[in-house]
């Protein structure tokens, strides 16, 4: 098969994948408590559907979806609900938000799941209902509900292609190698629902040429899979060619236009890990309440991939690993390239969480001194997404968002391969995301101040229509007493001669 190249990328990073992938996943154990952030999902938080003291299940839903764009949430093992209040939660900002919190009884009893017999025959709608009512998003980080991607019903598109993203660029980062190792079976189920889903002609699943037992291994379950459909194929290592535009235009050529989706060329890419959860949704029916997790670096003991129940806080993940070492130094979730670190391990992993990097002092470069832009052009060189940014940088760094907007800011995908290679150290990501930052701000008041203008509007409007009509009631009065003196001269004329007429009958 051909492949193409993108621009940029960093082809020599120090992966630092053997530290955790050569062990087999191992299940995590069920922690004492289960803590659920409501909006652990790109869009609109999860509404909670149970009450403190509530007894639930594993797999009962606990937290339903708020509109088109959420998910709902389920629980990851039976107990009892003792909290719904804010929590700290896996964000940069290190805020706390709304959590519900599950103390475990230690039986870890299930809901009744209903498997399916044969998925070919339910129609895409049922299966898009089937993974939505899951709770299953994009498991590779980026939390998009995955009902929404999979939806291409009355949509102009046709889909042609399915990508199944195996490419874990990001260093230390192994989940998804270990799950194609153990699990590419189920995977290759879950390509086959896809396809059968989106009526697309392939599947390519994409793994970096360094990791040759994966792809051996995901031949030999598209070999017993017997589909013709579906194809496995071994690219370039280059960070970052996970990311979904640049595998896109590895593996097709293609080109996702600024501001576009992969669908409306007619592709539709999606993280394997992300593959195995609508497998086990629609043909094991159960709900994602579990995913495949790396905790890595120097700083724990035992690094290696776990199984472990979305909720579970990271100090029991990292007491899985036999806890920290003298080494450990900083706390990050994701890899050291695109994470972000966190400030406590009582923090639960949410369904977005495919990494926990206990890092070293030398493993993961902190603040530096930054020193003035030399122009050398180096970070456009890296640019994975061809952008300029060094204009960025001067545009975001002076406020000029609106020509940062033009020059594809948003665009970016916040790899930091420009601020690998700047000699000069500028934190170039953080001014990027500081400007998209700024300009959601932006974005939000002016659609509050719209709202705000629509409302007094109407409110004018209402008041001038009101005045308009005791206007009008005033006037009908003031004419209906006008004409009042005249009435009542006609009635006392008929008065009169009703009088006179009877008077003379009388007479006769």
């Amino acid at each position: 098969m051909r492949l193409w190249s993108f621009n940029g990328g960093l082809p020599s990073l120090a992966e630092h994948k053997n530290e955790s992938v050569n062990l087999p996943i191992e299940i995590a154990p069920v922690p004492k408590c289960l803590v659920y952030p409501l909006g652990q999902h790109i869009g609109n938080a999860a509404k909670p559907l149970v009450q403190v003291g509530d007894n639930v299940l594993r797999g009962q839903k606990i937290a339903s979806a708020q509109g088109m764009v959420s998910a709902p949430i389920h629980a990851g093992s039976s107990g009892t609900v003792i909290s719904i209040a804010d929590h700290l939660i896996p964000h940069p900002s290190g805020f706390s938000a709304p959590s519900i919190t599950i103390e475990t009884d230690g039986v870890d009893n299930e809901i009744d799941y209903t498997p399916c017999t044969d998925f070919r025959q339910l129609s895409a709608s049922q299966l898009v209902d089937i993974v939505r009512e899951a709770g299953i998003v994009g498991l590779g980080g980026a939390a998009f509900p995955t009902a929404i991607k999979l939806d291409t019903q009355g949509k102009p598109v046709t889909i042609d292609t399915v990508i199944l993203n195996g490419a874990e660029c990001e260093p230390y980062i192994s989940c998804d190698d270990r799950l194609l190792k153990e699990r590419a079976n189920r995977v290759i189920e879950g390509v086959e629902i896809l396809l059968h889903m989106l009526s697309a002609k392939r599947a390519i699943l994409a793994v970096e040429d360094n990791i040759p037992e994966t792809f051996t291994s995901i031949q030999n379950a598209i070999t017993n899979n017997q589909n013709p459909a579906i194809n496995a194929v071994q690219i370039p290592t280059i960070y970052p060619t996970g990311g979904e535009k640049q595998l896109i235009q590895t593996l097709t050529g293609k080109e996702v236009p600024s501001g576009k989706i992969p669908a409306e060329i007619g592709i539709v890419s999606i993280n394997v890990g992300t593959v195995y959860a609508i497998q086990q949704a629609v043909i094991e029916g159960k709900p994602l309440t579990s995913r495949i997790i790396t905790v890595t670096g120097e700083g724990v003991n035992k690094p290696h991939n776990l199984e472990a129940r979305i909720g579970t806080p990271i100090s029991a993940l990292i007491n899985v690993c036999r806890g920290y070492t003298k080494q450990a130094d900083r706390l990050i979730m994701g890899g050291p390239m695109m994470g972000f670190a966190l400030p406590s391990d009582n923090i639960p992993i949410v369904k977005a969480t495919n990494c926990i990097l206990v890092a070293s002092k030398h493993e993961v470069v902190t603040e530096k001194q930054a020193m003035p832009c030399i122009r050398c052009g180096l970070c456009a060189s890296a640019c994975p997404a061809s952008l300029l940014p060094q204009q960025l940088y001067w545009f975001s760094r002076s406020d000029q968002l609106d020509k940062a907007v033009k020059l594809n800011l948003f665009d970016c995908i916040e790899c930091g391969c420009c601020d690998v290679v700047c000699p000069s150290h500028i934190p170039l990501v953080q001014h990027f995301r500081y400007a998209k930052s700024a300009l959601k701000v932006q974005n939000h008041e002016k659609h509050q101040s719209n709202v705000a203008r629509e409302r007094f509007e109407a409110r004018e409007e209402r008041i001038a229509r009101e005045k308009a009509e005791r206007a009008e009631r005033s006037r009908k009065k003031k004419a209906a007493l006008k004409s009042k003196p005249a009435k009542e001269e006609i009635d006392a004329a008929v008065n009169r001669s009703k009088t006179k007429k009877n008077s003379i009958t009388n007479e006769d």
